[in-house]
């Protein structure tokens, strides 16, 4: 039994080898042409790949991905809170621990760093990070869409793009913002655009962490040598290691500045004085 066992394993891989070879080879590109800084360009504005809006505009392929992930993200949500969620037992099973393990992670998060509001920033931080990490992991699936140019592009990360980079960037200091308020008034308003440089410096590292997987990937593609298989290799470390890390990132940083601008003013100086 075992050596049918290692026979069919090794059998497996060697044919997930083979599909992975094919598939490389079949997307190889020659860009000998095209100059590497053209093809750098093109893969962060995407000024020749724009897909139109329901013949309304046009826009980057980054926008459609964020309305798909988005879209598939509130069905997911729907079919578990109707179908899953009423079927939670005492004794759970293995999705439901998978659930509850993930958003007992986000709600520790932000009870650690916001031990006196926390119950919208733990709802936040988990939206946030599994829209970041699934969004992330969704160019892996290479779905196509038709460019207003009648060409066809492999729709990439909703962050890939720099607007909405900024956009949860944004969102998240707002969220901040409102915790300050909630907690201080008007003294909660100060204490947050103390940080005036944190959306920016939020938006760019999400967007610079995306966009350097993506410029790395092109720049193996570039070189007829370098673009059979290893591009595939390169494509799903970079994009399974950013979708982790910036997910944590982002989130973490929401947790600990709607903390210290959500702590009560008065604690705040009293910890000041037991430190002096």
């Amino acid at each position: 039994m075992d050596k049918h066992k290692r026979s069919r394993s090794l059998i497996i891989m060697f044919v997930a080898a083979l599909a992975l070879l094919e598939l490389s080879i079949l997307t190889a590109r020659e860009k000998e042409g095209m100059d590497i800084a053209e093809v750098m360009r093109d893969a962060v504005l995407h000024e020749k790949e724009k897909i139109s809006l329901f013949g309304m505009m046009d826009v980057n392929p980054s926008l459609i991905s964020g309305f798909t992930v988005t879209a598939i993200l509130l069905f997911i949500a729907l079919l578990i809170r109707i179908f899953v969620i009423p079927k939670f037992k005492y004794v759970p099973g293995k999705f439901q621990i998978v659930l509850e393990t993930l958003v007992g992670y986000f709600s520790g998060m932000s009870k650690s760093h916001s031990p006196h509001r926390n119950t919208f920033l733990g709802v936040y931080t988990f939206c946030a990070g599994v829209y970041i990490c699934l969004g992330t992991l969704f160019e892996l699936l290479g779905v196509q869409a038709v460019t207003v140019h009648g060409g066809s592009v492999a729709l990439p990360a909703p962050l890939a793009d720099i607007n909405g980079a900024i956009a949860i960037g944004c969102l998240s200091y707002l969220v901040i913002l409102s915790g300050g308020i909630a907690e201080n008034g008007a003294k909660g308003i100060g204490l947050t655009l103390k940080e005036f440089s944190l959306p920016v410096s939020m938006s760019f590292r999400l967007f610079g962490a995306l966009l350097s997987g993506l410029l790395v990937t092109e720049l193996v593609y570039f070189d007829i040598r370098l673009s059979y298989l290893l591009p595939v290799v390169v494509a799903v470390l970079f994009t399974l290691i950013h979708a982790l890390v910036q997910a944590y990132v982002l989130t973490l940083l929401t947790a600990i500045f709607y903390g210290e601008v959500s702590e009560h003013h008065e604690k705040q100086a009293k910890k000041r004085l037991k430190k002096a």
